[in-house]
């Protein structure tokens, strides 16, 4: 049975992510019992993941403020500020941030992804190994170990 969770912002793992960007780890398996992963993502003009599908979760995403261009199978659309997006798994899919910055939340059911957010990315609490970079190869690594397959570069 699960149990309530709470964590306070300075309790959340901030991983160094695309672009300088920060992923916020907000809940995760151990949290939620497996059932769910929700995340914070707090990025600049032009980021944007590799186009990729994932095989084990379906994502809901929520423009909390910004806007973006997405792009799931060939359709592309406007997403501003507010909107939210739902991507059921095996569906390829993309993002490209258009406004100075932007804040999106990410919430995925079962829970797990995070673990690709983790072997790829860095936790903000521990310094800065030297030459660390979130190079493709160390994106494409993680995206196997965790059920995601890049199919192309970005948008």
């Amino acid at each position: 049975m699960s149990m309530a969770y709470l964590a306070q912002p300075e309790q959340q793992q901030k991983l160094e992510w695309l672009d300088g960007g920060v992923f916020a780890v907000l809940l995760d398996s151990a949290a939620t019992d497996g059932q769910l992963t929700v995340g914070r993502f707090t990025v600049a003009k032009g980021e944007a993941p590799p186009y990729h599908l994932h095989t084990r979760e379906d994502e809901v995403f929520l423009l909390l403020k910004g806007s973006a261009l997405v792009w799931s199978d060939d359709q592309e659309m406007e997403l501003s500020e507010g909107g939210i997006v739902y991507l059921p798994k095996n569906v390829p899919h993309g993002y490209r941030i258009t406004s100075d910055t932007a804040d999106l939340l990410m919430i995925c059911t079962p829970a797990g992804i995070e673990g690709m957010f983790r072997h790829a990315g860095r936790d903000l609490a521990t310094p800065r190994p030297e030459g660390f970079q979130l190079s493709p190869q160390r994106m494409a690594e993680a995206a196997d170990m965790y059920g995601q397959v890049i199919v192309g570069p970005p948008r």
